[in-house]
């Protein structure tokens, strides 16, 4: 498993994570499988968020590396905060500093651990007053609790505005990325353009985490739309699994190896995020890691994928 540096921190991690959403959905047992197979492969990051299964992901998780507890240390434990719920649906998004604050000491409970490596805002606040959120860092890092800090779905303005406060460096910013949903990518492609795909809405945040050492994690590599559902043999897109089988079998692997790949491939270093719960799946999903795509089939997957070059 490849590892690659988080943003500006000393933290080594592989290039594939593993997004524990849908963990609240396990057994314990079943957890323990998942998370002991990941580590088996390489895969020592575990990406949280408070509201996944309303916390439970979180405490299932908990559950299921009690039995050995020092297992923690090996580990690269992520959450975020940042949305709030009722009854599943958000209600609105809240970075002052007493929910911040009050969410990672939730998580802390439910993780049962003394400390978060990475906390993540998860996605914008209008609402945000960033000096608030710069009491919050700077108390959760003071008391060990939280490492490093990061945030999610955010602009390079965004960002700007936050680090003008924070004392902390932003080490990851998580991002929609997969083959199908790729608005980063294509506005990059499309400068100059009146075409819609050449509309900027993003400003230009792939870059700019380049030029700023911001690591980029991909979420949901296997989505088309927002949440619309998975492009893996689905039949809605017949020549982009065609593509992916073929670039597949000249690799040994399967067809959602070579979509992480195609990810990985980008020269910005990007951590894919996989949310699988099944170990066999995982298994060849991890496959993708050691994959360096030549350019010309990472044009060929994209165009594919029905995107035009101009």
């Amino acid at each position: 498993m490849k590892r690659i540096q988080l943003g500006k921190s000393d933290l080594q991690a592989p290039n594939i994570a593993l997004g524990c959403m849908g963990m609240w959905k396990l057994s314990v047992k079943e957890a323990e499988k998942v998370i002991h197979h990941a580590l088996e492969l390489g895969i020592d990051f575990f990406d949280h968020a408070d509201i996944y299964g309303g916390g439970k992901s979180e405490e299932i998780f908990a559950e299921a590396i009690a039995s050995n507890p020092s297992i923690r240390e090996n580990m690269i434990l992520e959450t975020k905060a940042g949305i709030r719920q009722e009854n599943g649906k958000n209600i609105c998004f809240d970075f002052s500093k007493k929910h911040i604050i009050e969410s990672v000491e939730g998580s802390l409970k439910r993780l049962k651990t003394d400390y978060i490596d990475i906390f993540l805002l998860h996605r914008p606040d209008a609402l945000m007053e960033p000096e608030e959120v710069a009491e919050a860092f700077t108390v959760l890092k003071e008391s060990g609790k939280v490492r490093y800090f990061g945030v999610s779905n955010q602009n390079p303005m965004q960002i700007e505005l936050l680090k003008k406060y924070v004392k902390q460096d932003l080490i990851i910013n998580q991002l929609q990325l997969s083959v199908m949903h790729t608005g980063m990518i294509d506005a990059g492609l499309n400068v100059n353009m009146t075409n819609d795909v050449g509309i900027n809405r993003d400003d230009s945040v792939l870059d700019y985490c380049r030029l700023n050492n911001i690591t980029v994690q991909a979420w949901s590599p296997f989505r088309y739309g927002q949440f619309e559902g998975f492009f893996i043999d689905n039949e809605k897109f017949p020549e982009l699994n065609a593509k992916l089988q073929e670039v597949g079998d000249k690799y040994g692997v399967d067809k959602s190896a070579i979509a992480v790949s195609w990810i990985l491939r980008h020269p910005a270093k990007i951590q894919t995020i996989v949310g699988t719960m099944r170990p066999e799946r995982l298994t060849s999903i991890a496959k993708a890691s050691d994959i360096v795509l030549t350019r010309e089939e990472w044009y060929d997957i994209y165009l594919s994928a029905g995107h035009q070059l101009p």
